[in-house]
Formats: structure tokens, sequence, C-alpha cells
């Protein structure tokens, strides 16, 4: 059992600049131990592994992941051996096959691993990306009768389609053999496809249910490419079985980019997949790190802030086909070329997203949609490539369960809402969309539990506001939306060394969903040389109460947020209460530590025992 390290709020902040209560990370006292005495951990990353449910029958696992010992068993998700066999047949027999892919990271990931297996087997594979603002998310009868005319026979459907029912039933009325390669939650029905692949399945036991649909087609090609072998395949075709591992770059950036949690084999992935991806193998990687400014061995950081946003602005402001073009790229210069063109789109996409942010939050504040269960908003002239995104910063800002609907002709060139939603812990907007659609009130919905989309006809939104404000009140169930932002331990600036920051990282990385980055608590710190750099950053020196030494902050986006306010304001003595993590930073050779600000409080008291906490977890 998880218990905490004190009942009360962290430093007494109940509510924040961010509007969040800082908690404590529950942790287990006796795991603490075992896994100190056991695995010789520092008892600081012990605390951090316990708390982020690691144990010491999983520790060698977390720590030290290996392709030998734990990748998963292809076989043990549903419909997987009788799949690799009957794809292994169909191949043999000459018959054509052709992708459909989602239009984002993870799609588009998926789709260019299923691109670079089959072009190594020799076969051309006609592939389609839904266009975001015309064909919505899906897939759809036009796009499967385009890949039938290109001489398709099999379509493979790769991040989507457990709900699609109709279409994949119009599509086997085509002539054409489905399989589907998901992620996303399903219902007890599923389409009538040849196989549905997808962990997430009511009676699929793998407990791979944390893969990315990268993830999903990477573990099915290592089945199809076993099945392959046993068939005599490559032999007969004299052939080399295919370089799986090199293609493991794909996965971990799908992995990052799709925020699945950090677990089991995910671990596996990105840490493998990171190795691959500093070796430059895909040309395409390669082009979009040069753009991207990303030197060296590219980073999660790098995958999350950099590659995968780029890849994303192609089906946002321009073409969707664009990534998966990149990624199965065989010709340097034409990946550098597309390489370039993500990046303007990329740089276009901001400016939309920032116009579209503020013209949502003028719409919030005169609705007073603040006070409702889920904040909902909508307007005609916004880029319906961008909802998401936007979405998620104003869950964010404001705490609560948002949905953002905007609108975009479809094929028949009729109006249609697209909307995007993002959600906060113990609401689960996949239910809610997939309710909805079940209800007649949009045309389709669903995704993952924090984050889904949907379509609906305009004439539908107002139904479906109140439909997903009583949907979120009836899961909460009376209960307030209280954020809470979770605090691994306090800490001081004077006692936080390089080598410390670095042990965390090496022990406890990398981070993401299911795994978060520690965070720290800062008492009563002293702001200064307050300023604002970029568009909207706030930086700054810090230092503990009593002065000595200091380092460098920042806060990124801040800039006419609460949290900035109480930033540049700091500077005129007050002492305040900081929330962040650890960051080395490398420059010239010399290491600094640097403090990356996320939340912050004025500073009432400090807890008395934070002396002796420091003393013990800093020694």
């Amino acid at each position: 059992m998880k218990v905490s390290m004190k009942a009360n709020s962290v430093l007494n902040v109940s509510k924040s600049a961010m509007n969040t209560r800082w908690v404590y990370q529950g942790v287990d006292e006796a795991c603490v131990s075992r896994l100190m005495q056991m695995h010789g951990l520092p008892e600081m990353i012990a605390r951090i592994l316990s708390a982020r449910g690691v144990d010491e029958k999983t520790v060698e696992h977390f720590l030290n992941p290996s392709l030998a010992k734990h990748f998963p068993d292809p076989y043990s998700l549903t419909d997987m051996r009788e799949f690799s066999t009957w794809i292994a047949t169909q191949i043999a027999k000459g018959r054509k096959i052709g992708v459909f892919g989602d239009f984002d990271v993870d799609g588009s990931t998926s789709s260019a691993l299923f691109i670079n297996f089959f072009k190594h087997l020799g076969l051309d594979t006609p592939f389609h990306i839904p266009d975001r603002l015309v064909e919505g998310y899906g897939p759809n009868i036009g796009a499967l009768q385009k890949l039938k005319e290109q001489g398709a026979e099999i379509v493979l459907i790769a991040d989507c389609g457990t709900t699609s029912f109709e279409v994949v039933e119009q599509g086997r009325e085509l002539g054409l053999d489905i399989v589907i390669f998901d992620h996303h939650e399903a219902e007890e029905e599923l389409p009538q496809a040849n196989f549905v692949i997808n962990p997430k399945r009511q009676d699929d036991k793998s407990g791979l249910d944390m893969l990315c649909a990268a993830g999903v087609v990477f573990v099915s090609l290592v089945a199809m490419n076993a099945a392959l072998r046993e068939q005599g395949f490559y032999k007969k075709k004299k052939l080399t079985e295919a370089p799986l591992k090199d293609w493991m770059d794909l996965v971990a950036l799908a992995t990052i980019c799709d925020m699945v949690p950090l677990t089991g084999a995910n671990r596996l992935f990105v840490q493998y997949g990171f190795q691959k991806m500093a070796d430059h193998g895909n040309i395409g990687l390669s082009a979009l790190c040069e753009v991207s400014g990303v030197k060296g061995v590219p980073s999660v950081m790098h995958a999350g802030f950099a590659l995968g946003p780029r890849i994303n602005a192609g089906s946002r402001v321009h073409k969707a086909c664009l990534g998966t073009r990149l990624l199965s790229a065989t010709c340097a210069e034409e990946a550098k070329n597309i390489a370039w063109t993500l990046n303007d789109c990329n740089d276009k996409r901001k400016d939309i997203q920032s116009s579209m942010m503020s013209e949502a939050t003028t719409q919030i504040a005169l609705s007073k949609e603040a006070e409702k269960s889920l904040i909902f908003v909508s307007h005609e002239g916004w880029h319906a490539g961008l909802s998401g995104l936007v979405a998620g910063q104003i869950k964010e800002r404001f705490g609560k369960p948002a949905v953002v609907v905007t609108f975009a002709e479809n094929e028949k060139g009729e109006s249609e809402g697209r909307g995007s939603g993002r959600s906060i812990p113990g609401v689960n907007m996949a239910a809610a969309f997939i309710d909805a659609r079940n209800e007649g009130i949009v045309l389709k919905g669903g995704g993952h539990a924090m984050a889904g989309g949907f379509t609906v006809l305009p004439d539908k939104i107002e139904e479906l506001k109140v439909f997903l404000n009583k949907h979120v009140e009836d899961q909460l169930n009376g209960m307030e939306i209280i954020p809470e932002q979770l605090v691994d331990t306090l800490a001081s600036v004077s006692a936080v060394r390089a080598d410390f920051v670095k042990l965390i990282e090496n022990n406890g990385g990398p981070y993401g969903q299911g795994n978060p980055e520690p965070v720290f608590a800062l008492p009563s710190a002293r702001v200064q040389m307050v300023d604002v750099v970029g568009k909207n950053h706030v930086r700054c020196r810090i230092s503990d109460v009593e002065g000595g030494t200091s380092i460098k902050a920042i806060c990124f986006r801040a800039v006419g947020t609460p949290l900035g306010d109480m930033l540049l304001d700091a500077s005129k003595n007050h002492t305040i209460h900081l929330l962040g993590r650890f960051k080395i930073n490398e420059w010239q050779g010399r290491e600094s530590v640097e403090f990356m600000i996320t939340d912050a409080a004025l500073a009432s008291s400090v807890q008395s025992n934070f002396a002796d906490q420091e003393d013990r977890i800093f020694a």
C-alpha cells in the first residue's frame, strides 16, 4: 500500500499560481528500503522509483531493459499468430498490400514501418494518409476505394479503425481484405475486419496496452518476419531478413510523441530506439534533425518538442502525407526538401495556434465556460488542424477537461465540426465521445482516456455541449475538480549539484507519460534579475532565502499568465515557493545546474522538517 510523506499540502500550498494543490508523491516505505538494500540504490532514487510503481521485482527491467530478456511476446496479442501466418501466405501469393495510416506522428511512423518492411521484400506499397481537414480522423470509403484502384487487395489500417464499423464493412464489400493495427479504446463489438490487432481489445490478455500504434505495428512485423522465415520466403527469394532493429528509431519517436506510458516494453523501445536514432540511419529523421537544429545525440525532449511537432505540422497546415514520405524516403535530397517544408509548416502552425488561443481565452471569459465542468469552445474561423493543441493549452491553463471545435468542409462540400478534447485524471474523454456517437449526437468519436476526437454536424453542437458536460459531471460524481501537482521532495539551490542531477537522469530516465520527470519544491526561494526572453518566456536567477549560491532558472510560455506575473513581481524582495525540475546545461565544456520552473506560490511558511530532510537526501 502506498502512503504519502505528508497528509497536508506540500509547503501548505493549496492554491498555487497555476491553481493547483501541491502534494507529495506516494511511496511504499518498505519498498524504498528493499530497493536500497537489495540493489544498492541511493534513497532519493529508490523513492523516485517507488513513486512510479517500480519494486524489487521490476527494477531490473526498468533500469536495464534488454531486447533478449524483455522484448514482448508478439503472440500474446489476440489474433497475432493467425494473422502472421495468413499475411505471410498472402505475401507469398503476390497479393498487393496497401496501407492507411492516421495523420499524426504515430500514424506516420506506423505507415513508414510497413512501407519500409515491404520495400525490403521488394514490394511496392500504395499508402494513404487522410487529409486532416477534409477527411478527418479514421478510415473512409473514398480512401479505401483509391487504394483499391492502385491495385491494393489487402489494406492495413494503422493507428485508427477500431471503431470504424461502417467503413470497414464497406471496404469488405469492395472486395478488400482489411487488418486493423490500433491502440485506441475498443468496444465489446469490433469491426468486421479480417483481423484486429489491438492490445485494448476487451478480449486481449497480452498486457501490452501501453503500446502506441507504432509499437503494435513493430511487434506485428516481428511476427510477420518470423512467419515469412518459417514459410521459407526469404530463402526462396534469396533475401536477407528485414533489419527490424534498425527501425526502432521510428518506434521510439512515436512512443514519445503519442505520450503513451513509458513503462514496460515502451522503455525498451525508447532506449534502443534512441540509440538507433543517434546512428542517423533513417535519412528522413536525419534531415529533420538538421533543419530542427538538433545536434549530437537526439533526446526525448528533441523528439517531443522539435521533431514530432514538425511532422505533425504537415497534416495541420499543408499535406498529411509528408511525415510518412519523410520517414520512408530513400533519397537524401528528397528527404531534405520535405524536412524544410515541414519546418516552414511548423512556423506557420505556431502563429496560427497563438491567435486561436488568444481568441479562445476571450470566448471562455465572455461565456463563463471556466465555471462549468468542461470547457467547450468553437469557432467557424479557426484552423481545423490545431484544435487538439489549443484544447491541450486550455486544459493546462484552467485545470479542466477542454473541447475545441473547428469547422471544415467534408468530401461532399458540407460543413462539419471537427472536435478535439483533452482531459484530466478521473475523466475519460474517449468514453464520453464514444457514448455521444452511440447516442447519435456525433458522427464519429473515440480516442484515449486523456485525449480524443469527434466529427459533429453543426446543428448538433449545442446538444453535444450539454451531453459532454453531463457526462463529465457524472464521471466526477460530485467531486470538485482540484488539480493536484505531485511533488517528489523538497530541495535547496545550494545543495543541488550536477552529479546529483545526472544520477537521477541516469537511473530514472527516459521520462514521459507514466514515468514523469522528478519534481522538486524549493521553499522560500529568492528571485533575482528577472526579465522576459523570446516572445513569452520568463528567466531569472534564484537562490535560497538566505542567499548564497544562485542558479539560472526559466519558465517557458509564462508571460501574461498568473505564474509569469508572480515571477516578474517576485523581484520586489518577495520570497516564493518554486516548483520545477533540475537540468544540466552544457556550455563551452562547462556544466551548470538550471531550474525549469513549472509553478510557484507565495511563501507563507516553510515546513520545519526541511533541514533534516535535506541532510538525508543530499548527503
